[in-house]
């Protein structure tokens, strides 16, 4: 979309402005908006601003997040009132801007509610409020560091603001209004995109090293309940039958930690590509005992997450420049000559397998014992086809990989073209009044 620019501009005077239309002016910020200080009504409903919703009450917030957010039930006579077209300043304003209230409500003393004054059209301000460019400027105004990371009016009166004929103001939030929702749809639609495609990768996965590649194949039953018939020339064997040990790292080596030691890994560089992140790897003075040797990875291990919030997730050490050991929150799984690495990690992540990592946990708190991966059942086709499930798998997710990819690449694009439009319109780089 081209749009055109206004026929003169002239200097604003003020830096995040820059050059604006000569019919617009700029005035303080504290002249436009006050602040609303009334106390709560007993009436009023508790609202909640957030960046990721906007204002919404506190109810339909919880509803929508899944999870319950600290309520006001002492004190509740330092709750303050707000209206509907009434601005937010919230905690986390220095990072996406002032949110617009649509509601009538209360909220909590530690928001600074703005009341509009003159040269206001709420819709309007609520795309300037937020645009990049304003929330930039409105950072400038503090150390946020030093405090607290809260923007309080004196921040925000530091802004100047562009006055703007109210007909304009109300073109202006028609046009964006109705460009961002066209925009909203296609990052939608790209974001069930990528939802589509991870399930399509994991059952990709699931089906592969459950069911083989041949759909013709005889089948039978595993009498597992969650694996279900598998291809009957497949042996189906829990997983200390098919590996030669499974160990976890020992308790104190937290300190052992060390800027020059070897390679100590732990929960948090195990990524979500069955890979290990070696770079981010703290190091650990290990000493050369039978601890440490039992605790060394070698190439083709496997490691499992067996406490904390990421228990069940699965990595393989596909390669190894030098020396790494795990921690006691992993488990290490050295599989013998029968089962492809690969394809027991590709098993241990898939749907049959997370399931059961699920179902061992059972009445704990996110946690699996060693005991509880040695006895998890697992499938073993031969070591050939093992191997060809390898690789049609590699290149299957290789090729959803890449698709997720380009994906995210176009939400990143088209946010970047969303906020572009809204700070160009809202300062008057275009004028869209005819658009």
């Amino acid at each position: 979309m081209s749009l055109p620019r206004y026929d003169e501009y002239k200097d604003s005077g003020v830096e995040w402005l820059g050059q604006i239309p000569c019919h617009w002016g700029t005035l303080q910020s504290r002249r436009m908006f006050a602040v609303r200080s009334e106390p709560a009504l007993p009436t009023d409903r508790m609202l909640t601003a957030s960046q990721k919703y906007g204002v919404l009450f506190q109810t339909d917030f919880m509803e929508r997040e899944g999870r319950r957010v600290v309520e006001v039930i002492m004190g509740t006579d330092s709750l303050k009132h707000v209206e509907p077209d009434d601005f937010i300043i919230s905690m986390r304003s220095f990072q996406g801007g002032i949110e617009w209230c649509t509601l009538r409500g209360s909220t909590s003393f530690h928001y600074v509610m703005l009341r509009p004054v003159k040269h206001v059209w709420p819709p309007y301000f609520a795309h300037l409020l937020k645009s990049p460019t304003y929330v930039q400027a409105l950072r400038r105004t503090t150390d946020l560091i030093r405090d607290g990371q809260e923007l309080r009016f004196s921040n925000f009166a530091q802004v100047d603001l562009p006055v703007v004929p109210l007909d304009e103001q109300k073109a202006i939030a028609v046009f964006l209004d109705r460009e961002t929702a066209k925009i909203d749809v296609l990052i939608a639609e790209q974001e069930k995109l990528i939802a589509l495609l991870a399930e399509k990768r994991q059952a990709t996965i699931s089906h592969a090293v459950t069911k083989g590649l041949d759909p013709r194949a005889p089948m039978k039953d595993s009498w597992v309940a969650w694996l279900g018939e598998v291809p009957a020339h497949w042996k189906v064997l829990r997983i200390k039958a098919l590996s030669h040990f499974t160990t976890s790292g020992p308790r104190g080596w937290s300190e052992r930690i060390t800027d020059d030691g070897s390679l100590f890994i732990q929960s948090g560089d195990l990524n979500d590509a069955l890979g290990l992140d070696y770079e981010t790897a703290k190091r650990a003075n290990v000493g050369d005992d039978a601890e440490a040797a039992r605790t060394r990875l070698a190439e083709g291990d496997v490691v499992v997450c067996i406490t904390g919030a990421k228990t069940g997730n699965v990595a393989l050490c596909s390669s190894l420049l030098e020396p790494a050991y795990v921690n006691q929150h992993l488990c290490l799984i050295r599989p013998n000559d029968e089962v492809h690495g690969r394809f027991l990690a590709l098993y241990l992540k898939s749907t049959v397998g997370q399931t059961q990592f699920e179902v061992s946990q059972y009445g704990l708190k996110q946690g699996l014992s060693l005991e509880n991966v040695r006895e998890l059942w697992t499938v073993c086709p031969p070591r050939d086809e093992q191997e060809t499930i390898v690789a049609f798998l590699d290149a299957e997710t290789t090729r959803l990989d890449t698709l997720r990819v380009e994906s995210e690449r176009a939400i990143t694009l088209l946010k970047e073209r969303r906020s572009a439009l809204i700070a160009a319109a809202v300062t008057g780089q275009i004028d869209v009044q005819n658009a």
